[in-house]
């Protein structure tokens, strides 16, 4: 399957990509040392309009379809990991616009395009990541308020949030799984952050727990349907993963970028290290793996856009491309040498960055159990031809 990008992607991409080769990558040193994304950076990124990318034009963002917003991140992703957890599509904004009612998408949906709020998904906790009927934070009706009690932990932007999206347990007797609701609230008595998180990589996603100690909600504040939240996650994990992807093919093509460069202009044995058999190898892997992890990547979001229900296919392309980022970055360290394992250069940093991509929204191995699963269900034919396409 061949993807043309339009002219306009196609120009959406060349203008990330100057706002990162100026903006960002210029930071990235600091962005390390202080966890946290310079102000500049966010003010540049206002004035491209980039926090609004797949938010619908008539709510102040960009209205971009899934492709433009997968090109676009993947762009991102060529510079600080952290810095496209704040500078691109989210998790909140695609719930809200796809669950969200007038009144919430009227009042949400503007700042976050425009870059003026954050908004924080809680999700995840101690005993419950990829297993989200795990969940063990709870929500009691009293009177004509919610009560939530519960901590959420790795909660991207939670350190700079002022609106929260948070997954409790509404109906612990429900079967086959516990009623689970999304609550959409912004900050108010008992809900509280801690300090931002310092990960392995991605420094900067302002990634920090969040605690609830009796924090009310009224029955507006329910995103989407009592007692249904898996609707709306299931709508926003398909996504998250498309998204997890695009970020692994920028890393997977920058770290094909840094290794053709090394490889030109580091010499050993009186000869450019690129004419070495091994290093031509390595090269090769990378460039096949981008290739193939992009037009994943493209088709899935190609489908998302064309009205299909591509979740398989976003596992696939999550699947693949997290797991090519980290043979790309170990091939680009090991071809640069000591200077791929110096901190303050890009190979390690890469690195670093694209280890968690492997385990954010839905682990390597869930990927493969979900793909496994319906192969066996359905036959190998259905699952790689949604929609006759194939």
């Amino acid at each position: 399957m061949h993807i043309h990008l339009p002219e306009d992607i196609v120009q959406l991409r060349d203008t990330v990509r100057r706002f990162v080769d100026t903006e960002v990558e210029p930071r990235a040193a600091e962005i390390d040392r202080t966890n946290a994304i310079p102000t500049p950076i966010f003010d540049t990124a206002r004035e491209l309009g980039l926090f609004g990318l797949s938010i619908p034009e008539e709510f102040g963002g960009l209205g971009e379809c899934e492709l433009a917003s997968c090109v676009a991140l993947e762009t991102l992703s060529r510079g600080p990991g952290g810095v496209t957890f704040y500078v691109a599509p989210n998790a909140p904004a695609a719930a809200i616009r796809h669950a969200g009612t007038p009144k919430q998408k009227a009042d949400y949906l503007e700042p976050l395009a425009e870059g003026r709020k954050f908004a924080a998904f809680c999700l995840t906790e101690e005993g419950a990541g990829s297993d989200a009927a795990g969940i063990r934070t709870r929500a009691v009706k009293r009177g004509d308020t919610w009560v939530i009690n519960g901590t959420k932990m790795w909660v991207s932007r939670a350190a700079d949030a002022e609106v929260f999206l948070v997954s409790a347990v509404t109906d612990p007797e429900r079967k086959p799984k516990p009623g689970i609701t999304i609550f959409l609230i912004g900050r108010r008595p008992g809900l509280s952050t801690g300090a931002p998180d310092v990960q392995m990589g991605g420094r900067g996603s302002g990634s920090a727990e969040v605690r609830f100690e009796d924090v009310e909600a009224g029955e507006d504040e329910i995103l989407g349907e009592l007692h249904d939240g898996f609707g709306g996650l299931k709508f926003v994990l398909g996504r998250a993963r498309l998204w997890a992807a695009a970020r692994a093919v920028g890393v997977i093509g920058k770290a094909a970028e840094l290794s053709i460069d090394h490889s030109r202009t580091r010499r050993q044995f009186g000869q450019p290290i690129g004419e070495f058999q091994m290093v031509k190898e390595k090269i090769a892997n990378m460039v096949a793996d981008l290739y193939a992890a992009r037009l994943q990547l493209y088709q899935a979001a190609s489908l998302f856009d064309q009205g299909i229900d591509a979740a398989q296919e976003a596992a696939y392309a999550k699947l693949f491309a997290s797991e090519a980022a980290g043979r790309a970055t170990d091939a680009c360290v090991q071809i640069h040498g000591a200077m791929g394992v110096a901190v303050g250069f890009a190979a390690e940093r890469l690195y670093r960055d694209c280890r968690s991509y492997r385990i954010l929204d839905g682990t390597s191995d869930i990927q493969r159990l979900m793909i496994a699963s319906r192969v066996q269900k359905r036959g190998l034919g259905e699952s790689i031809a949604p929609g006759g396409v194939a």
